[in-house]
């Protein structure tokens, strides 16, 4: 690479670096906003105030609100559903024991995060993009279910598939108790997603 083609190519690495670390501020804005007033009263110009720019200059990143939440809630899913993914050669005992963890006891399981979860799917009722987006996260994490039942030394529901339906009903279940159930704690539902698992798997 000669020095004039070098000279070119430092500041459109420079201008990407800044583009997607303005982006990552709004993604962030956006969640804050959510998670203090919920997705429905957050404006435009709320979440421009938190990443710290005009909503003239955030319309240049994204195309509305809409747009950032539909582009946030496909990266957070891509990233967990590679994370559920990295233990696709263990066993399926380990395999129930990561998923229950990630599920259960990872960053976004806190209460605040599964209220911004909710919001999420609540906004995916009316947004095409967003139910797109949701309908393949519910499909690829059945698949990964039916993958461990598969691995199994057999499965309790004598269908994997099926089995795979139980365990994911339960996923989504046992996280909206946790937000709205006071009896209900991350703790108790991590266990019984676990050992139910672990029972349709026969381990």
């Amino acid at each position: 690479m000669n020095s004039t083609a070098s000279a070119q190519q430092a500041p459109r690495s420079s201008r990407q670096a800044r583009s997607a670390e303005r982006r990552r501020r709004i993604f962030q804005a956006l969640h804050d906003c959510v998670i203090d007033k919920g997705y429905t009263r957050t404006t435009l110009a709320d979440i421009a105030t938190g990443a710290g720019m005009s909503a003239s200059h955030l319309l240049y990143y994204f195309r509305g609100k809409e747009d950032i939440l539909e582009q946030y809630f496909e990266n957070v899913s891509e990233k967990f559903l590679a994370r559920i993914g990295d233990r696709g050669d263990a066993g399926a005992r380990d395999r129930i024991e990561h998923l229950a963890d990630l599920w259960f006891r990872g960053e976004a399981s806190t209460r605040t995060e599964i209220g911004f979860m909710l919001e999420c799917f609540g906004a995916a009722v009316h947004d095409e993009v967003l139910r797109v987006t949701k309908a393949e996260f519910d499909l690829r994490c059945k698949d990964h279910l039916a993958a461990i039942f598969e691995a199994a030394p057999a499965c309790y529901l004598g269908d994997d598939r099926d089995a795979a339906e139980v365990a994911y009903a339960m996923m989504i279940g046992l996280r909206s108790a946790v937000y709205f159930d006071q009896a209900m704690d991350l703790a108790t539902a991590h266990r019984i997603f676990r050992d139910t698992l672990l029972k349709i798997a026969s381990l």
